[in-house]
């Protein structure tokens, strides 16, 4: 490894990889540190097509479509009473598929491609410690993983912390994670062979609701099924206590679930049943001095919406752009920090409140989860969420609108849907809002594509930035 490079990224998975990558295309000296060896198992398979212009830009999409993954044209939802099928192509987006992914097989394309762009990928790479001068860091102690002889010392100007729910930076050194009360759940999931297929568009996701909480169902492109259930931890812990186990519990849910046992007749498990809790979480702050939280070092969400590689390779893109920019002098690290800030926060608020209001649709009003879902006024206040509320329209509570807010076809701003040009983003769920063009400036800065990838100053009048603070 080298002694010393202008930007150092800890965690090689989408985040990492997506911020590596588009900062050599920008000509900058880039090093990746990444605990693992890649391939290496991760949960979160469903890939949105928000997240498609973004493989684009890094030069990544066309590997990705090569590789052969599932295709995914859409989502089934069976939601309480309600029943219907969301196909991308009948939302006019530009983007009208989006992939269901192996993810240690994706991320490995994704990490070997910042490689090939020119990024140092140091994989079987821990970072042990972060020395501060002035309270900014500047070079991280290394470990080999598994020769814990081997260690050295790498400097640098800037920091990403891609580091994942293990959060170097936020849970180590800024101790400013904290857990949302709002989605105190437990995933349980289990993956199947010869499983039917899904219905609805090509490559569904099937979302089937159960009284306790909710299933997922996403077909992989080698052959399996990947079945998991979502639902309040404290009411799991009870029934695995009475039942005897986790998989005892996961398989009582699957038998209150129709929609799950039609599509698992006549599957055989092919893993154990694995699980993840307490898996939601922001950071007080995404930015310090020096440094940026991207994708879920940052924050993570509850996966009903499956944002968490959309998060990730935004948060990402983002961050390249934001650390471009002050290296080149366009902009100073303080004002360019603070859009980052702001952008990646926006993106992550307004996912809460997605999930809380399509939470609050189900019908069963006497099951305890949905009601647990429901944003209280102390945690709107502690996620800023006021000035989120002020730029979705009135009723996404109504059923209608939930049904499109699943991805973010509801969320219209107070200044109108404008087009975004030319942008490759324009009309693709998830992104229409975003500050990729002059229109959704904030505070008068948004994302320039490029080439090169940058931040830009809007040249419009201020009041379009001013209506996004």
């Amino acid at each position: 490894m080298r002694q010393s490079t202008q930007i150092l990224v800890i965690g090689g998975g989408p985040a990492g990889s997506t911020a590596a990558g588009l900062l050599v295309k920008e000509g900058l000296q880039v090093t990746v540190v990444e605990r693992e060896r890649f391939p290496r198992y991760h949960i979160g398979e469903s890939i949105l097509p928000s997240s498609m212009p973004i493989l684009g830009l890094l030069g990544a999409r066309e590997k990705i479509e090569r590789h052969g993954f599932q295709v995914k044209r859409g989502v089934l939802f069976q939601w309480g009473p309600e029943e219907w099928s969301l196909s991308f192509n009948e939302l006019g987006d530009e983007t009208p598929y989006a992939w269901q992914v192996v993810r240690s097989e994706f991320d490995e394309i994704l990490l070997g491609h910042a490689a090939e762009l020119g990024a140092e990928v140091c994989q079987g790479t821990t970072v042990r410690d972060l020395e501060f001068a002035d309270g900014r860091p500047v070079a991280a102690t290394w470990v080999d993983s598994k020769h814990p002889g081997r260690t050295g010392r790498i400097g640098f100007d800037y920091l990403i912390d891609a580091s994942g729910r293990a959060g170097v930076l936020a849970n180590r050194y800024l101790c400013n994670r904290r857990f949302n009360d709002l989605f105190r759940n437990v995933a349980a999931w289990r993956y199947w062979s010869g499983a039917q297929e899904v219905a609805g568009p090509e490559g569904s996701t099937g979302v089937f609701s159960i009284p306790s909480g909710w299933f997922w169902a996403i077909p992989l492109h080698d052959g399996t099924l990947s079945v998991g259930m979502v639902t309040g931890r404290d009411s799991f812990n009870e029934r695995r206590r009475q039942l005897g186990g986790i998989e005892q519990v996961y398989a009582e849910a699957v038998a209150q679930c129709p929609g799950v046992r039609s599509i698992l007749d006549g599957a055989a498990p092919v893993a154990a049943v694995r699980l993840e809790q307490d898996y939601s979480y922001a950071a007080d702050a995404f930015t310090a001095p020096g440094a940026l939280l991207t994708g879920d070092s940052a924050c993570f969400l509850d996966p009903l919406l499956s944002t968490g590689v959309h998060l990730a390779t935004y948060s990402g893109m983002i961050a390249a752009a934001t650390i471009a920019s002050v290296l080149r002098g366009e902009f100073t690290e303080q004002e360019a920090f603070a859009f980052y800030q702001k952008t990646y926060r926006r993106a992550y608020e307004r996912m809460v409140l997605l999930v809380s209001a399509f939470y609050e649709t189900y019908r069963g009003k006497d099951y305890h989860f949905y009601h647990a879902q429901r944003l209280s006024a102390r945690e709107k206040n502690e996620l800023r969420l006021q000035e989120t509320f002020l730029r979705i329209v009135s009723g996404i509570e109504d059923m209608e609108d939930a049904k499109l807010a699943a991805y973010d076809r509801a969320v219209f701003e107070l200044v109108g849907d404008r087009p975004l040009g030319e942008s490759p983003f324009r009309n693709v769920p998830g992104m229409r809002q975003e500050p990729i063009s002059e229109t959704h400036a904030i505070d008068g800065i948004y994302v320039s594509l490029g080439p090169p990838l940058s931040l830009s100053r809007s040249q419009r009048t201020s009041s379009v930035g001013t209506r996004h603070r």
